[in-house]
């Protein structure tokens, strides 16, 4: 039979809880004669660490479930390398599952494979839940937080940037380069709750400095290069701004390639400043100025707000955005 950290704790006399701390590395509180014995215990045991025995005897549990989608996006890696180097920092362990693109179905699979286990708590992606796996999500006991997506509902706990400031900052600077003609694009503006608020902020702008609002000049799209690409044709059918807002990174590249097709010049002819501010800005060419977010802050500070388990009343941080001026908008 295979030694378990109750028989560690008989052979080296100490608790059981002693033996959980020492064997995961949680050795600050014990003296160097302690930890030497626990682990010589352990060896002689050829003891196997059994993380879902040791959660059992325990009642805790250090894994932290993370649920991603497949966004259209390119940001998701630097929120899991927040979430993964926070989380090695205290000794947790880290599982991904997939929930598709706007997949009912596979966010409910998701969220049923997280509920049957023995986690700590949900780490939830940029994913919009339908309604009724919101629900179950809410319902559940399991601590949570959505990640890049905020809520207008207060008690739902999220870390994301403020999506209003974002398409507010990003139109002030524009206008402040000279641009009065300046296109919103590639984002679900009428359906989702992050669409609205940056719809909100361009138009605020726009009033505030006294430009017409007009409506050729928003494009509805899904944050992809492919919508990007879409709404410089429309651009080019209806009116020719000479400035363009890109919701995501992948989006402004196919605003620029398209741009580039039709025989203009980035940023001669027209300026595009770019919404996530990912690698992929200065790996094109010309470099895209950004609206850059924090994702792996927003990551990072997703496992403080699970391990604080401050979510009797929900958490909702917005994290800093920030201008970074690279060649893809001019000064006219």
């Amino acid at each position: 039979m295979a030694a378990t950290i109750k028989d560690i704790a008989k052979l080296a006399h100490v608790s059981i809880a002693t033996v959980s701390r020492i064997l995961s590395d949680r050795t600050e509180s014990h003296t160097e004669e302690t930890i030497a014995r626990v682990r010589k215990a352990a060896k002689e045991l050829a003891y196997q660490k059994n993380t879902a025995a040791i959660e059992l005897v325990t009642k805790k549990s250090n894994v932290v479930a993370v649920i991603v989608s497949a966004t259209p996006t390119n940001f998701s890696n630097q929120i899991i390398d927040g979430i993964q180097k926070k989380a090695a920092k205290h000794h947790l362990a880290v599982i991904i599952l997939y929930a598709g693109e706007n997949n009912t179905e596979l966010q409910r699979k998701a969220l049923q494979t997280v509920a049957e286990r023995s986690v700590m708590g949900i780490l939830l992606l940029a994913i919009n839940l339908s309604p009724a796996n919101l629900k179950f999500l809410t319902k559940s006991t399991i601590p949570f937080v959505f990640l890049a997506l905020s809520f207008q509902d207060k008690t739902i706990p999220f870390i994301a940037s403020d999506d209003f400031q974002i398409a507010y900052q990003a139109t002030n600077f524009l206008i402040s380069k000279g641009h009065r003609k300046i296109g919103l694009a590639a984002a679900d503006f009428h359906i989702s709750y992050t669409g609205y608020r940056r719809l909100a902020g361009y138009q605020k702008a726009m009033q505030e400095h006294q430009l017409q609002l007009v409506p050729d000049w928003v494009q509805d799209g899904n944050y992809s290069y492919q919508s990007g690409r879409r709404a410089i044709q429309a651009y080019m059918k209806n009116t020719q701004v000479t400035a363009v807002i890109a919701n995501s990174d992948l989006a402004a590249m196919g605003v620029a390639n398209q741009a580039l097709d039709f025989g203009l010049s980035i940023p001669n002819d027209l300026s595009i400043i770019s919404i996530d501010g990912t690698d992929f800005c200065t790996m094109f060419r010309p470099q895209l100025t950004s609206m850059t977010q924090s994702f792996y802050e927003m990551g990072s500070q997703g496992i403080d707000c699970l391990l604080n388990r401050k979510l009797s009343t929900a958490a909702q941080r917005f994290t800093a955005v920030s201008i970074q001026e690279r060649e893809s908008v001019k000064n006219i």
